[in-house]
């Protein structure tokens, strides 16, 4: 038996997952008789009639045996109302498929560079996020920011995982729902590359074992890219912060972008970073002393 390729097995059951989302008014079809409509959202036919082809050919990509051609795969997104961002990931799994191997490639470590560049933005938080959203660096500020990540075993340091695992996030945020489902949409994104990659499936069964909400989330099959914005986030010492982010990716290794948090000038966040900086120079500055003390 052929093992099914992972990124089209990946397409297939997205599909699935978008159109069970969309009812038959959204396409301007008669909704039927509720009791003989046994699927949630759309049935197959009526995406395939759509699209103007064959059931058997539309049951074929959601079953992952199939790539849609790129005329199919145009109707389907427009069909299904894909969004951009899902639609960008539709599209790169479709690419993907035609590889022989899906790609593996070894986490690259941050160049001394890149480490003091963030060691010298004295005043600003600064993160490298590398793939499946893990902290590989940061400097002083970002790592008191984000609840001594710098403390943390390496394992611990990833994103969607202290979201759901350190129960200090609940309060770190706001609206930590909404920052959990789209930490799971960021993390979903980045399977396009190697869906089946060991890596991705380690921290996936660990967190859907442990989280019935991650479980539930990831199975919903959502997607989301996020470049910049602004949050808020409540630091136990200092309350309530809030920054403008903006996330730049780095050419050298396509998988690791550089993350800075700026505050408003003149605003009370500002204010907070300043003394949170003072008390980051002054801590070092005793480990320093204390260093050179002789036995």
């Amino acid at each position: 038996m052929t093992a099914k390729n992972p990124h089209l097995e990946e397409l297939g059951q997205f599909l699935k997952a978008r159109r069970s989302e969309l009812s038959p008014a959204a396409l301007g079809l008669p909704p039927g008789d509720p009791g003989t409509r046994r699927v949630s959202g759309l049935r197959r036919e009526e995406v395939a009639a759509q699209a103007a082809i064959s059931h058997d050919y539309y049951s074929r990509i959601e079953q992952g045996r199939l790539a849609p051609a790129e005329p199919v795969l145009n109707a389907l997104a427009r069909i299904l109302r894909l969004t951009p961002v899902q639609r960008t990931y539709v599209e790169g799994l479709a690419k993907q498929a035609d590889r022989r191997r899906p790609p593996r490639r070894r986490p690259a470590p941050v160049r001394p560079q890149i480490q003091r560049l963030l060691n010298q933005l004295t005043m600003t938080p600064a993160f490298v996020v590398g793939k499946y959203l893990d902290f590989i660096a940061w400097n002083p500020l970002a790592a008191a920011l984000l609840l001594d990540i710098d403390k943390m075993a390496p394992h611990e340091r990833n994103y969607v995982r202290m979201l759901f695992a350190d129960p200090r996030m609940k309060d770190f945020y706001d609206d930590w729902e909404g920052m959990a489902r789209t930490g799971v949409a960021l993390l979903r994104m980045q399977a396009v590359d190697n869906p089946n990659d060991p890596r991705l499936a380690e921290l996936v069964g660990e967190l859907s074992l442990g989280f019935p909400l991650f479980r539930q989330w990831w199975a919903s099959r959502h997607v989301a890219s996020q470049d910049f914005g602004s949050k808020t986030i409540h630091h136990p010492e200092l309350g309530e912060l809030t920054f403008d982010w903006d996330s730049f990716h780095w050419a050298g290794d396509p998988d690791q972008h550089i993350t800075v948090w700026s505050p408003v000038p003149g605003s009370p966040s500002e204010e907070k970073l300043r003394i949170l900086s003072s008390w980051i120079q002054q801590t070092a500055t005793t480990q320093g002393e204390t260093a050179k003390r002789p036995d």
